[in-house]
């Protein structure tokens, strides 16, 4: 078995104040907290994607919806303050989000604590969204598989962020049009039939493809006066592919493209607002989702996850669970030659015959933050709290939801208002993205959009 990655020591020092002697009469400046408040930070591919578009939103307009209560239940038990949920069809007035979070979240689920989220994001994605083009060169334009991202209607698979901290809705950042052949050495995909390299998409189809499958999102959470971004994605399955691996090589790259914002390689990307760059050194983040990529197992393209995993700019806190553990023995299958340790498992996935029980689901901390605990939710078969998790046909998702405790640096206090002349000195600069374009920025051209 390969040994997995050692978790990267957290920063839990805090320099020590010395104390002023002697004649001054000056008042001390009060203590200011070195980091944020401890956090439960979650991911959670809750399935709660359906196969018509209006469908999620009728299901969850009752507070009756046995799958929704399972899914709002499991997160309560989590306790998270910060929750991504993945597979959540999106609508452009945010109707499901709301009634998720009003009719299943606020009320307790068989005595488990209400989770009252105040604040959620929940944005538009490529899911569904025709492409106009035969992206799959089956010799026919439409349907799922020519969408920009796999999917029957706009919005399906998307996805929602629910805090209990505020989210600075207007400095959101999404790559939703980021073209995949803007990206500096992509991996675009190669027509095995042709002389020609990376040729399964042409020239016109690249000029409007879109990278990301749904959207990657950078969604700043206000704690306390400290900022904490929230990298959300669900890049697409590397599988439902062929040689060219169109499937494959798209995932690795969308991976890449969190990689490269939080790494000081994102120069060359631009959000849908036009602003080019990527998060600015120093800012916490939190890197959220699944991301449908296993270090050792599954049919990634290799290397993939590890440009998150092994990525100095963040920590991997390697959280498992008793119940991986137990599934993979009793499900046998392609579970058996598997070369990673099953406790760090996140999905239940088909065993005949693969890819078996992988890690897909990330919860990534900048490596600046103190993480105390982390976990995932599967519990062991004789645990009451596994009629949540089950086993197939699965009575809420085919994911289990992973969960981090942590806390990150606070950010420098600010001066008070004052009365007095301020002295000569440096003016502070705001942490966050790039705010600011270049003079006369490349723009992505306007594409259709059906889910905005």
């Amino acid at each position: 078995m390969r040994p997995l990655p050692h978790l990267r020591p957290t920063a839990v020092a805090v320099a020590a104040a010395l104390a002023l002697t002697g004649l001054s009469t000056l008042p001390q400046p009060q203590a200011v907290a070195a980091t944020t408040p401890q956090l439960t930070v979650a991911t959670f591919n809750a399935s709660l994607n359906r196969n018509a578009d209006g469908q999620l939103k009728l299901d969850l307009a009752t507070p009756d919806n046995q799958q929704a209560r399972n899914a709002a239940e499991t997160i309560q038990r989590s306790g998270a303050d910060i929750v991504l949920v993945n597979e959540f069809d999106h609508d452009a007035d945010g109707t499901s989000a709301k009634l998720f979070r009003d009719n299943y979240l606020k009320v307790s689920q068989n005595s488990a604590p209400a989770a009252d989220y105040p604040y959620y994001w929940a944005g538009p994605v490529n899911t569904g969204v025709p492409s106009g083009m035969d992206l799959n060169n089956d010799g026919t334009v439409g349907g799922a598989d020519d969408a920009f991202g796999f999917g029957t209607f706009p919005g399906q698979y998307g996805m929602v962020v629910y805090s209990k901290y505020p989210i600075n809705t207007a400095d959101v950042r999404t790559f939703q049009n980021f073209l995949w052949k803007d990206m500096p050495g992509a991996k675009l995909p190669d027509d095995p039939a042709t002389p020609q390299p990376a040729d399964w998409y042409s020239t016109d189809e690249l000029q409007a493809f879109r990278l990301s499958s749904k959207t990657h999102a950078d969604v700043p959470v206000d704690v306390d006066g400290t900022i904490v971004h929230v990298l959300a994605a669900h890049p697409t399955p590397p599988s439902f592919d062929g040689p060219e691996k169109r499937n494959k090589l798209r995932n690795h790259d969308e991976i890449r493209l969190f990689a490269d914002y939080i790494s000081g390689k994102g120069g060359y990307l631009y959000d849908d607002k036009g602003v080019r760059g990527g998060l600015a050194a120093g800012a916490n983040f939190v890197i959220v989702g699944d991301y449908n990529s296993d270090p050792f197992d599954g049919d990634s393209e290799p290397g993939s996850i590890q440009q998150l995993l092994d990525n100095p700019a963040l920590q991997d806190t390697l959280p498992t669970s008793a119940g991986a553990v137990e599934a993979a023995g009793l499900q046998g299958g392609a579970n058996v030659g598997q070369t990673g340790d099953p406790k760090y498992d996140t999905a239940d996935f088909n065993d005949t015959p693969r890819p078996g029980n992988i890690r897909v689901d990330y919860v990534l901390p900048n490596a600046g933050a103190t993480v105390t605990a982390a976990g995932v939710f599967w519990p062991v078969a004789a645990d009451p709290l596994s009629r949540l998790t089950g086993v197939y046909p699965f009575p809420t998702s085919d994911h289990r939801l992973v969960w981090i405790k942590a806390s990150f640096p606070a950010a420098e206090p600010q001066p008070q208002p004052t009365n007095e002349l301020p002295t000569a000195g440096p003016s502070a600069t705001p942490s966050g993205p790039p705010s600011s374009t270049p003079a006369n920025p490349a723009r992505p051209p306007k594409l259709p959009n059906t889910g905005a």
